[in-house]
């Protein structure tokens, strides 16, 4: 996920971008750079007949009119302009600008969503999710384009046969309005990760070391190790407090995010008020009082009783968390995506400082399978883009191998762009010096001549993963993510992961959790539940806000009865207000849900 600091807006602003047209023209984006790099992308290079003579860059050649185009993304951590390396490209390649509108910062939930749909006009880009019927009920509200014969044209979007069929049948015509995220040619019911699964006990490997490793059996064995953690390092590498576990809000949709997050270490999944696990065998109503999700909630309970969850934790978002996991303020995570890619610099790791997976005996963490049709999050154009052929040129990029490497985020393995972060070396792909610096460092400064700024802050901000990044590049054979790379294996080591490797015996989490059994496939599947009634959709979101209220209360309960208590009063409020109804929708869009996973994982035998 894309992590940098967030630009907010009023709801003036948010309500005036509503009323603004979109594919905004500016005189600044005319100007023609004779600085600008020829091989910002590899396209650049090949497809540019002039811009060396010219002085122009390949966009302004096939795009005269610089344009801003707003971008409603649903899954991004960021909002306003793209800055940066991502951006130059973009800009070198198409002559425009994106503007990012971020439901996540403008206050999350569907209100901005719901505001901008009312105006008629989401942007020239939209990213939304398909739950719920949204991608149908969007194209019936008239707020995204055909493109059908953009499609039909598209030599790169021929590929993705089985993910266009999906949209289609999403949307019930037999039309194309966007294209799915993540779609894969990699098998169902086998692990797609590259090194590390998504999930798991992330904890700074050097306090656990000073502790003899203690062993682990159980989720709750962890906290009096956090604890003997935090005691002997009170303090973050500036001298701030340090805490062994911080939380923050901005994800709280159904239930609190975070007391979700220890069931995903359980093989379990959500599908609205059911956490069930993946191959099918259990299903928990989160409120049931023996439900994995109250575990969650009691797992950081006691970690507050014993005075090592981050007091800050109901008042902070994901960008003051993240410089805590930076400052080495936080002791574990539950993602490998975040602290170890915070935390794990070149200069910590070097020192022997840093955040790696430590098993739990009793976990089954969930690692995803591939899936060709992709998942329930899409890209298509605006109804009202002022120019859809350059909106489709881009989505299609994005699709495109070139597209799959540039459009990474700082912590996820797409190799970059080319010359910059990595190069063919011989027939070999290989990091280039900036490229490791960058991959161990976000924070490293890039090139002026690529767009200058950090590689973190340049990084695309869209948080949309086209293609699986551990697919394989057509155009060199090997993997888009340059963990996979043998040039990367065989460079990458430092005293945190040599040590790590010496006690576990492995090079890998994923060799590690597949060597002790602790892992399941959550089977590739792009199963989206039906439209549920406006009559569900409002009982849920009655529900859903008290259950996410009570949640965090109960974590912060000054003693176990008032915890107990909350929950009592948790159960009792949102049955009066009509759970039980919405639970057996839910029950029943988990159980299909699990059947298309059983049918995926079988096809793919």
């Amino acid at each position: 996920m894309k992590k940098r600091t967030a630009r907010m807006v009023s709801l003036v602003l948010t309500l005036a971008l509503c009323a603004t047209g979109c594919g905004k023209k500016s005189d600044e984006g005319k100007e023609t750079s004779a600085t600008t790099n020829p091989t910002a992308t590899q396209s650049a290079s090949n497809d540019s007949t002039s811009s060396a003579d010219t002085g122009a860059t390949e966009g302004e050649q096939k795009y005269p009119e610089f344009l801003t185009v707003d971008v409603f993304a649903n899954e991004s951590n960021y909002e306003g302009i793209e800055t940066g390396w991502f951006a130059k490209i973009v800009k070198d390649k198409f002559n425009m600008e994106l503007n990012i509108i971020s439901p996540n910062v403008s206050g999350g939930g569907d209100t901005l969503f719901t505001t901008r749909s009312a105006a008629g006009d989401l942007g020239d880009i939209v990213i939304i999710g398909c739950e719920n019927d949204r991608l149908k009920d969007t194209v019936t509200a008239g707020l995204l384009y055909d493109m059908t014969d953009l499609v039909a044209g598209s030599e790169t979007m021929s590929q993705y046969t089985e993910a266009i069929a999906k949209v289609k049948g999403l949307v019930g015509e037999d039309k194309v309005y966007a294209m799915p995220k993540t779609v894969s040619s990699q098998n169902a019911a086998e692990p797609s990760e590259t090194t590390d699964l998504g999930f798991g006990a992330f904890i700074r490997w050097d306090y656990y070391q000073e502790l003899g490793c203690p062993e682990l059996n159980t989720l709750e064995d962890i906290l009096p190790v956090m604890k003997q953690m935090q005691d002997a390092h009170p303090t973050s590498d500036s001298g701030n407090p340090a805490y062994a576990f911080s939380l923050f809000k901005d994800w709280d949709g159904n239930m609190m995010n975070l007391g979700e997050q220890p069931a995903r270490m359980y093989g379990y999944n959500e599908t609205g008020f059911v956490l069930h696990k993946v191959d099918g065998s259990d299903y928990d109503s989160i409120i049931d009082s023996d439900s994995i999700y109250v575990r969650g909630l009691k797992f950081f309970f006691e970690a507050n009783q014993l005075g090592i969850l981050d007091p800050e934790s109901t008042t902070q978002n994901w960008d003051t968390l993240w410089n805590k996991y930076v400052d080495g303020a936080v002791m574990f995570s539950p993602w490998s995506w975040q602290g170890p890619s915070a935390y794990n610099t070149t200069e910590n790791t070097e020192a022997g400082k840093g955040i790696k997976y430590v098993p739990i005996k009793d976990t089954q963490i969930i690692s995803t399978g591939g899936s060709p049709a992709g998942v329930q999050v899409v890209i298509g154009i605006g109804s009202k883009a002022e120019d859809p052929q350059r909106m489709f040129d881009f989505i299609e990029w994005l699709y495109s191998p070139e597209g799959v490497l540039a459009n990474c985020s700082p912590d996820s393995g797409a190799a970059g762009p080319e010359g910059l972060t990595w190069e063919l070396v011989d027939g070999e792909c290989k990091l280039t010096d900036f490229g490791k610096q960058a991959f161990a460092n976000p924070d490293t400064v890039v090139p002026d001549e690529w767009g200058g700024g950090t590689w973190r802050d340049g990084a695309s901000a869209l948080n949309y993963k086209a293609v699986l990044d551990t697919d394989i590049n057509p155009e060199t054979g090997v993997s888009y993510s340059y963990k996979m790379w043998d040039s990367y294996i065989s460079e990458n080591s430092n005293p945190v992961d040599k040590s790590w490797s010496e006690k576990y015996g492995v090079d890998t989490m994923i060799e590690l959790v597949m060597k002790d059994n602790n892992y399941v496939v959550e089977a590739g599947t792009s199963y989206i539940a039906p439209g549920e009634s406006s009559d569900i959709t409002a009982l849920r979101n009655q529900c859903k806000s008290k259950i996410v209220d009570y949640s965090w209360r109960m974590c912060f309960a000054k003693d176990e009865a008032e915890f107990e208590s909350l929950l009592t009063e948790m159960q009792e409020t949102v049955k009066s207000l009509g759970y039980d109804d919405v639970l057996a929708y839910d029950m029943q869009c988990a159980q299909d849900k699990d059947a298309a996973r059983a049918e995926a994982k079988n096809a793919s035998k």
